[in-house]
């Protein structure tokens, strides 16, 4: 290679630290597009560029076809010229043959192509490389230098890339300033034109898990499993762990000697406090670990098939604070950690409940089996009442009552969740298969009930939640308007009156439509840039499924529909189905999350919300769910003809351009 092509090609590799054979492919594709300019060859034409490593010759080579008489020399060559390239080529054939084109001749044009071609193809490797350095390090932990700061974000330098830090992601009350190297957890690496987009976060829970790591050989090594992890950065933390070989205490590796491994830690998460417990399969055992440095008394476990696991927590009168924690944080971030809703109450308060409900089953039988204990527990209430000192032998006697009173309510609840699922499967025998496949965006309800009933999945579980025991609806119906339970019943009993079969051949005919619908809106819209950029834009796919029915729409000349008005009489003569009017959906309020119901059935405003950042994901992709589930709901409706006395489906198509026709459905008879 020349010296000075061999000073420039090494000087790109070194300063934009690409391989050789990157920069060497970029100045082919240079070589090529030049001469296209300087020639004005075809695009159709076959174009090759080889540069010789070692004398940095340029060769280029095009594609000419074979002929007995050349007319046009930059695409027509002889056929013993061609037979020095490919010994076997005949008249007509195409060969590729070497041009006697340097680039000294090309011209300014020509040269400033390749000049930035050069320049676009080696910014496109640089961020090609720069995403294949960081995608490989999503989920591990980087060291960054703070470049700016404001409202919304702090950008970090990486060296050649730069990373945000969003505000939702950063430690509350922690301060970033300018040049400060600060460790943060790459989230999520993802391509842009401008290079690799780097999310990062302090927040999130799986920094905790990867200082862990760094910091407790144990865990690196494998000899320590960290089970699961429950964070409210910048406050509170709580780390399960255990231990995959004999003779290895887990807390004790991660706490390390005087508490030297976590201290770093902690220092690391701007003093957060981390809470390091050891793993049991026993639940029980697990939530009273969960809940320290609170003393627990008794732990019951309540797995509910409607309302889910819930554990019931008996603790010292002194201790329910300790146990709850500032705001709910320490009952919060334990049911994270353990996946149980946790109901924390007080021995007194559980045995005032059952001193003033002796004569309701089951505890009316303690009137019998522990009057002695009864007697002594009124006479301690009565000393706590009028403010006289309680002894420590006193409150013994309250928590053995209490754990009398919690196991006899566990037993009864046991019992009452054998005999459900008894009924519910009695109940699912009964019903057709086919409820089970049914989406529930077919029932005739408000937006807000199907709201509701999107835990239950399909109509077959709204069904079977019926048929064992409606009130469990009914309480989830009770803040809406009107008479919500009328409405379902009457939307069931549609379906139940229906072909299922067919109806669910419809469903899924209309979940293709919807996809040929989007598809089509895609198209038009790829049509629509195109356009507005100059471009020929390609064609829009056909709607051979479209229904025939459907008269042609016709586009004006800036390219919308033309709409002809159609009066009331005309619309009656055509024969179509009956007009439905289709009332506008009310604005959807916000999903209710797990955590907000579990916040509003603790006491003391003890709730488990979920970690802001995951919180705010799940919120977005439960409002996807809920505009897909709207779109559905307007486009079809399951209605019963009085006249006929059968179940008719109405559906509404979709125009080419986005609009619907309000007056156009389909109707399918079952």
């Amino acid at each position: 290679m020349s010296n000075e092509l061999q000073s420039a090609f090494k000087e790109i590799t070194d300063i934009r630290a690409l391989p050789s054979d990157i920069v060497l492919e970029a100045l082919q594709s240079a070589l090529v597009s030049a001469y296209r300019k300087d020639t004005g060859a075809s695009a159709a034409q076959a174009i090759e560029a080889e540069i010789d490593p070692d004398t940095g010759r340029a060769k280029v080579f095009v594609e000419k076809e074979v002929v007995d008489d050349v007319m046009t020399d930059a695409t027509e060559v002889t056929l013993e010229r061609a037979r020095f390239y490919n010994p076997e080529a005949q008249v007509h054939d195409v060969v590729m043959v070497q041009v006697e084109h340097t680039t000294k001749s090309f011209g300014r044009i020509a040269a400033q192509t390749a000049k930035q071609v050069i320049l676009q193809k080696i910014r496109e490797a640089e961020r090609n490389s720069l995403y294949d350095e960081f995608i490989n390090r999503e989920g591990d932990l980087i060291t960054g230098t703070v470049q700016s700061t404001n409202a919304r974000k702090v950008t970090l330098s990486l060296g050649r890339a730069e990373a945000d830090l969003p505000r939702q992601h950063q430690i509350p009350g922690e301060r970033y300033r300018t040049h400060e190297k600060i460790r943060v957890f790459v989230v999520e690496v993802a391509k842009s034109n401008r290079g690799p987009q780097i999310l990062v976060s302090r927040a999130h829970r799986s920094m905790l898990r990867r200082l862990l790591e760094y910091e407790v050989p144990e865990i690196y090594n494998g000899q320590v499993e960290i089970k699961n992890i429950a964070r409210e950065a910048g406050h509170r933390s709580k780390v399960a762990v255990a231990a995959l070989q004999d003779g290895i205490d887990p807390v004790g590796a991660c706490v390390g000697m005087r508490g030297i491994r976590i201290q770093n830690i902690v220092k690391e998460l701007h003093n957060e406090k981390i809470d390091v417990i050891e793993w049991n399969n026993d639940s029980v055992a697990f939530i009273s670990k969960a809940l320290s440095p609170a003393r627990v008394t008794g732990v019951y476990l309540d797995d509910d098939p409607i309302d889910g696991k819930t554990a019931v927590v008996l603790v010292p009168d002194d201790q329910l604070s300790l146990a709850i924690g500032r705001e709910g944080q320490n009952a919060r971030l334990a049911a994270k950690l353990t996946g149980w809703r946790i109901d924390i109450k007080s021995v007194t308060e559980t045995v005032q409940g059952a001193l003033e409900n002796l004569e309701i089953p089951p505890l009316d039988s303690l009137v019998e089996l522990h009057a002695d204990l009864i007697a002594e527990s009124l006479r301690i209430i009565e000393k706590k009442r009028l403010e006289l000192a309680v002894m420590p032998e006193e409150y013994k006697s309250l928590a053995r009552l209490a754990d009398i009173v919690e196991h006899l309510l566990q037993e009864q609840r046991d019992e009452a969740h054998q005999i459900y699922l008894q009924q519910r499967e009695l109940a699912r025998e009964a019903l057709a298969p086919q409820l089970f496949e049914l989406p529930l965006d077919v029932l005739a309800v408000s937006q807000e009930a199907l709201d509701i009933l999107e835990p239950f999945e399909n109509i077959g579980e709204v069904m079977l939640i019926c048929g064992v025991d409606e009130a469990l609806i009914g309480r989830r119906f009770v803040d809406l308007e009107g008479e919500p339970m009328v409405e379902l019943r009457t939307a069931l009993d549609i379906i139940n009156a229906a072909d299922l079969d067919q109806l669910l051949a419809e469903a899924f005919s209309i979940e293709e439509d919807e996809e040929d619908e989007a598809a089509a809106d895609e198209a038009v819209e790829a049509q629509a840039e195109a356009a507005t950029a100059g471009e020929p834009a390609a064609e829009a796919p056909s709607e051979e499924g479209a229904d025939a029915s459907q008269p042609e729409v016709m586009l004006d000349a800036f390219g919308q529909p033309v709409v002809e008005d159609q009066t009331q009489d005309e619309v009656a003569a055509s024969g179509d189905a009956e007009t439905v009017v289709v009332e506008a959906p009310a604005p959807l309020e916000a999903p209710v999350t797990e955590a907000d119901r579990q916040r509003e059935a603790q006491p003391e405003e003890v709730g488990f919300a979920e970690d802001e950042g995951e919180a705010e994901f799940e919120r977005d992709r439960q409002k996807g769910k809920q505009q897909r589930r709207t779109d559905r709901q307007r486009r079809r409706q399951l209605v019963l003809d009085e006249e006929s006395g059968e179940v008719i489906a109405k559906r509404r198509r979709k125009g080419r351009r986005g609009s619907w026709d309000e007056e156009t459905w389909e109707d399918y008879d079952y």
